[in-house]
């Protein structure tokens, strides 16, 4: 895709008084037009319940992108947000739709966007279906332009919701038109790992399981649940990380090279990847799969409580707060090589990292012992300092002849100049000039609820012996113990 293109569009927000637009939104749409990617011809129509007008969306616009630091006093700051609308709105009443389309047709008039729009639904999913249907009978989605549809998660809870969901917005919006986003496919690590596998020989060639011996996914979290206490608990971290953000990375880890970077091709290694994805029958998934719970714990020396203690509605909770758990892919290239992966919350650290470990020398001279036995490994980290390291073994000035790892590292915050956009920036970008490669589809979801539905379904029918880590820590002990029988442990790079 040409990063040249400008587009002209309407982008209609519902939920735009939301944590989600102010957070993520706002700044990002304005980075665009800072930066010359977003065309002048453009509108922002804010939809919410709330009795907002024109004037209080674009004083909130301003002081998102104030306090997102985006600005410094910009000049074009006034500029930018006169291009914002706002109406209340309610999406279960007819009325609304029409009054929507009469002004979208006023803006398209005004600011001659050539009849593309947008639709960014960031409000609950359980709206998604009803909302695509009503664009769809009231004329919103017929326009001379494009007409793209961008889907926040959760997308259903499990198989069978997401398939009812799916069914709904497909009855109103054809697969190629529907966005939905994952933020961590935005992040400008997480798609150098295509470019780190195949645009290197030094990787590729070793990148199957006749020299790496296990791969490890890591997505911990400082924050517990705080005020999304009630949300979270009918979510956990199953739901929350596993079956998006974390299968989404083992899919761009382990597929195939594609035969082009289109977005067609990439997508169907991505959906070969998860086809082959061994699942893990109810009855077997505490062979392969911990949970965890927070308890009351310290976090950067200030106590901090149980997650049953967040909130007096979690008083009984059985939700997890964290997953670990060993993947396997049977295909050739990866056959016999454990995938890794845990993500939780209350974690002794903010991090997502990858790390592939290579599998060592059958006869190491430098060495004392195999208990002192150091293997390369290759780190991408992901956040908060985005970047790769290699760690590799080398005679240290003083060591006699044994061999040390040393790290080789690129911290991509360090490099002067570079200006690394915001995920959401960089994906509604993406969707603007029509890019979906770096946005979900339907059979990636539907893949990713058949891996993790026997998951779930086997936990709901036990009851957990929860709380079973501390805050500060590093998640359960059985976590540890699921990689220590099959002889690895845990990298923290």
């Amino acid at each position: 895709m040409d990063e040249n293109i400008r587009p002209k569009s309407v982008i209609v927000i519902f939920g735009a008084t939301g944590d989600l637009a102010k957070r993520k939104l706002f700044p990002s749409i304005y980075n665009l037009y800072k930066k010359g990617k977003l065309s002048e011809n453009f509108a922002v129509v804010g939809l919410a319940r709330r009795p907002w007008t024109d004037e209080i969306l674009r004083e909130n616009v301003e002081q998102s992108i104030k306090d997102a630091k985006s600005t410094d006093e910009d000049k074009n700051l006034a500029d930018f947000v006169s291009h914002f609308y706002y109406r209340s709105f309610d999406v279960t009443n007819d009325a609304s739709y029409d009054d929507l389309n009469r002004l979208i047709i006023d803006l398209e008039g005004e600011y001659q966007t050539e009849g593309n729009r947008l639709f960014y639904l960031a409000m609950a999913p359980n709206f998604f279906g009803l909302i695509a249907k009503k664009l769809k009978e009231y004329g919103l989605k017929e326009t001379s332009g494009w007409t793209r549809l961008i889907i926040e998660k959760p997308f259903g809870v499990n198989l069978e919701t997401a398939k009812e969901l799916n069914n709904e917005i497909r009855q109103a919006f054809d697969e190629n038109q529907i966005y939905r986003i994952d933020h961590y496919l935005g992040k400008e690590m997480v798609q150098n790992i295509e470019v780190i596998r195949f645009a290197n020989g030094i990787f590729e060639h070793l990148w199957n399981n006749q020299f790496i011996s296990n791969i490890q996914i890591t997505a911990s979290e400082l924050l517990g649940v705080e005020e999304r206490a009630r949300y979270y608990d009918e979510s956990g971290a199953a739901r929350d990380m596993l079956q998006n953000h974390i299968l989404q990375m083992v899919a761009l880890l382990l597929m195939e090279p594609p035969i082009n970077l289109t977005t067609d091709e990439i997508r169907s290694e991505k959906i070969k990847v998860l086809r082959a994805l061994r699942k893990i029958g109810p009855e077997k998934v505490d062979n392969y799969f911990v949970r965890g719970q927070y308890d009351s714990g310290e976090i950067n020396g200030e106590a901090v409580p149980s997650y049953r203690e967040e909130d007096e509605a979690l008083a009984e909770s059985s939700t997890e707060t964290y997953v670990a758990g060993k993947l396997t892919i049977d295909n050739y290239r990866w056959a016999g090589v454990p995938i890794y992966v845990r993500t939780g919350k209350r974690l002794a650290e903010k991090t997502v990292n990858i790390t592939v470990q290579f599998k060592d020398l059958p006869m190491n001279l430098y060495y004392k012992s195999d208990n002192e036995r150091h293997p390369n490994l290759l780190s991408i980290n992901i956040q908060p300092d985005a970047g790769i390291t290699l760690v590799i073994n080398a005679n240290k000035s003083g060591a006699g002849s044994l061999a040390e790892p040393i790290e080789l590292s690129y911290n991509q915050n360090e490099v002067p100049g570079i200006n690394t956009p915001e995920a959401y920036e960089k994906l509604l970008y993406d969707c603007t000039i029509g890019d979906a490669t770096n946005f979900t589809h339907w059979d990636e979801v539907a893949l990713s609820w058949e891996f993790v539905d026997p998951i779930l379904e086997a936990w709901s029918n036990s009851k957990p012996n929860f709380p079973n880590y501390k805050s500060g820590s590093m998640g359960p002990k059985e976590a540890d113990e699921l990689l220590e029988k099959d002889g690895f442990h845990w990298w923290d790079l």
